[in-house]
């Protein structure tokens, strides 16, 4: 019989309205972020509970979970930085509300699917690799992989890519500030689809030579994709894809490190499945508050508010007062939310006093982190004259994704959880 959920669980949003209330100015900018993020980890819940649900699937398919990370963080890192570049040119009153491919609306819309398609299959490259370089046992093939990563990615991507662009649409004729929404929101569409969107497209293997050529014919497809792209006539299409790809190449390796982590602890996580259930949302929630710190950081820095300095301004420690106030009631609905969506489907959990000490603490240890990566990192890329808006999501949330993965475990660990 599943249990009662505590009559406090909608207490966070409540803490979380009376912390943003304390912040002045930026009380608005909370606002619209705790929405986001709530929503965000909501999704994020749901996808860790479908992912507790078919761990036979990856205990199946061994090298599989190690892509699942790296998977969910593309559709985050290529529709969040895709999202940046729109908010960016909404502000500087560049963004027109176009269809056409050399608009700065196409052009994102074409970049975007090439890079699904090209990271993709680097994706897959880069799991098989290692996988058995790390000593994943028996871990699938290449091709299988590829299969996978392709069209699930594809299926995902174009859930995502519409959600972006309405997203946009509402932001010009609402007055949404993209900068606090975009990073939630890729992050909230992209966690609850892609998990789905990989295990439909495992459905395509076992089929021999139907699975091959599929198989092969997505990644001479993509090959295809990705030549046009670089010789396309339009100009900022080239460059999005060739300053896109070093960058999210990095944070495939990165992510896909955290996906090894994972695979290592299968046993802990398949013998209490609701910790599964709470690290999608404790990572997404992680990068959404560092992806929400880059964009308001590289706004600011277009716009002129802001300096590239060493120690940040005044303007930046209330962005970064906001996003440490908006991660404590984040990281206790996620611990709540994923405690209470374990004891309904009936998976075991180490219970609700863990589950809150496993988020508060190591969610804490995270947003101290990704703060001060989103600030810097950005700051280097402004330095390095190169688009922050471009970096600055991905290089937060492939770290976050490894490290705040990495501080889950150790905090499992040091609570004697695991």
């Amino acid at each position: 019989m599943a249990r009662r959920l505590p009559s406090w669980i909608p207490r966070p949003l409540v803490l979380g309205r009376r912390l943003v209330d304390l912040l002045g100015p930026t009380g608005g900018a909370a606002r619209q972020s705790l929405v986001a993020l709530l929503f965000n980890s909501s999704t994020s819940i749901v996808a860790g509970a479908v992912l507790g649900a078919i761990t036979g699937t990856f205990e199946a398919l061994p090298g599989l979970l190690v892509m699942v990370p790296a998977a969910i963080g593309l559709r985050g890192n290529i529709f969040g930085t895709f999202g940046n570049r729109l908010s960016t040119s909404i502000h500087t009153g560049t963004f027109r509300l176009s269809a056409k491919r050399e608009s700065v609306l196409g052009q994102n819309v074409i970049a975007s699917i090439a890079l699904t398609f090209s990271l993709s299959l680097i994706l897959a490259v880069v799991a098989r690799i290692i996988s058995v370089g790390l000593g994943v046992e028996n871990a699938i093939g290449v091709l299988d992989l590829s299969l996978v990563s392709i069209a699930g990615g594809l299926l995902a991507s174009l859930i995502v890519l519409g959600a972006t662009v309405l997203l946009s649409i509402g932001a010009v004729r609402r007055g949404w500030d993209m900068d606090n929404l975009v990073a939630p929101t890729t992050a909230t569409v992209g966690d609850v689809i892609t998990i789905p969107s990989l295990f439909l497209a495992t459905k395509l293997l076992g089929h021999g030579a139907v699975t091959s050529a599929l198989g092969w014919g997505l990644a001479a497809l993509t090959v295809v994709v990705f030549v046009a792209s670089i010789r396309s006539r339009l100009s900022e299409l080239r460059e999005i894809i060739w300053e896109s790809l070093p960058v999210l190449t990095a944070a495939v390796v990165l992510s896909t490190l955290a996906g090894v982590a994972v695979q290592k602890q299968l046993a802990v996580f398949a013998a209490l499945p609701a910790l599964l259930v709470m690290e999608p949302a404790f990572v997404s929630s992680a990068g959404a508050l560092g992806g929400i710190l880059s964009s308001r950081t590289s706004t600011n820095l277009h716009l002129g508010v802001v300096e590239p300095r060493i120690n940040p301004g005044p303007v930046v420690r209330q962005d970064a007062l906001l996003v440490f106030a908006l991660g404590f009631p984040v990281f206790l609905f996620n611990a709540v939310g994923a405690a209470g969506a374990a004891a309904l489907l009936g998976q075991d959990g180490p219970g609700l006093v863990w589950m809150v000490l496993l988020s508060l603490i190591g969610g804490a240890v995270t947003v101290a982190f990704v703060t001060a990566l989103a600030y810097y990192s950005t700051m280097a890329a402004w330095r390095f004259d190169v688009d922050p808006d471009t970096y600055g999501i991905p290089v937060v949330t492939a770290t976050v994704d490894f490290v705040g993965v990495v501080i889950l475990i150790v905090t499992m660990f040091a609570l004697g959880i695991a």
